[in-house]
Formats: C-alpha cells, sequence, structure tokens
C-alpha cells in the first residue's frame, strides 16, 4: 500500500480533538532510508536506520496533516515503499479549543497570506468533532464541501472572481454561520492558483488522490 494511502487509513481512525500526532516510517529499502528523511525535512524527522521518526500538529510551530499527506506523495512518486505507524497521539487541552480563532477568523486570515492575484483555491476545514459534522456541512452547503481528508474533514474550491468555486465572502459568511453555533475546527488553504485564464471550462481542475476535484 502507497504510503499516502496508510496516512490516509490512519488519519481516518483518529480521535476528535488531536493536536499532535508521532509517527514511525520503517522504510523497505535502507538505501533509500536517507533520501525518504531528505524529502520528509519540513517534518524534522530523526532517522535510526531504516526507521524514521516525525510528528504532525494541527496547531503551533509544526507542520499539518496536508502538509505531511504532500511530503508522502512526493515519497510514494519516487518509488519509496515502507509501512507508516501512529505511534501516538496527543489531544488538546480543553483550553486550548476554546481559546481557538473563530473559523471566520481563520479563513479571513488565510486569504491574506495567498497572492493578490489569486484566482482558485482549494480549501479544507477539519472540524473539532465529527458530532459538528452534519450540521457544519448544512451551514456550509453554499460552498459546495465535499468529504475528504479525515473522519471530520470539509473540503471545498472557491473563485476569486470568476469561474467554479465559491467567493471568498460567501465563504466567509458561511463560516460566521458555524462559529454561531459554536462549532469550531481549523481552515486550512492547502491549493492556490494565481491569474487562470479558463476557456471553455468553468476553471482549473486538481488531481488528488487519484479523484479530480
Amino acid at each position: 500500500m502507497r504510503l499516502v494511502e496508510q496516512f490516509n487509513e490512519l488519519e481516518r481512525g483518529l480521535v476528535d480533538e488531536w493536536a499532535e500526532l508521532r509517527f514511525q516510517l520503517t522504510v523497505d529499502d535502507e538505501s533509500r532510508a536517507e533520501r525518504a528523511a531528505a524529502l520528509l525535512a519540513p517534518a524534522n524527522p530523526g532517522r535510526r536506520g531504516r526507521v524514521i521518526h516525525f510528528e504532525s500538529e494541527r496547531r503551533g510551530p509544526g507542520i499539518g496533516p496536508e502538509a505531511i499527506r504532500r511530503l508522502l506523495e512526493r515519497l510514494d512518486d519516487e518509488g519509496s515503499a515502507g509501512t507508516l505507524e501512529l505511534r501516538s497521539v496527543v489531544k488538546a487541552p480543553p483550553e486550548e479549543l476554546r481559546r481557538k480563532a473563530t473559523l471566520r477568523a481563520q479563513w479571513e486570515r488565510r486569504l491574506t497570506t495567498v497572492p493578490s492575484d489569486w484566482s482558485d483555491i482549494y480549501a479544507e476545514v477539519r472540524l473539532d468533532s465529527t458530532d459538528y459534522l452534519e450540521r457544519g456541512a448544512l451551514l456550509l452547503a453554499p460552498v459546495n464541501p465535499v468529504r475528504f481528508g479525515g473522519p471530520a474533514a470539509l473540503r471545498f474550491r472557491s473563485a476569486h472572481h470568476f469561474g467554479y468555486g465559491v467567493s471568498p465572502e460567501m465563504a466567509a459568511r458561511c463560516f460566521e454561520r458555524c462559529d454561531e453555533e459554536g462549532i469550531t475546527g481549523d481552515v486550512e488553504i492547502i491549493y492556490v492558483l494565481s491569474d487562470t485564464h479558463p476557456v471553455g471550462t468553468q476553471g482549473p481542475v486538481w488531481l488528488l488522490g487519484g479523484r479530480t476535484i
């Protein structure tokens, strides 16, 4: 099984409200272990022989699960095989969940980090509990959310001026409705494209995990 598929399977079994994940990757071919550790450098890995340890954090200085997924996809593309294990899960303390920014505030803050000429965004909201999923999906219906990336994750597209995707202003209003009902989570922009000009189409198409989005 590909490494990214192993990661997806582990992620689906996670408890709600996790803060930090600690992984162990055992590379099948030790001659590839050094290269694998180099590709995982953003996750600050530790290596001993064929075994590589690294972490993912929802908040803080570490990298999030979507970034880990992209790193593992690069390993898969280079033909690195191995066994990925989840060694431990650290849950977020209640006080941390209470003081986190609202979904709307997170979305608007994320938008300030992308290029001013952005045209298309693929984004994810990871709800803090699967209990929020049904109601959250309903309140976010105008963004056309899709279940993908985790047990309480919803993904959507946003278009700046035209094309396929919700406007950033409508997405902000939908997040505000979730905030008003006490739904919490984390918003992340996964991919962004700038200055695209669709000709005879509704916009660009991404291929992710064998699916077109």
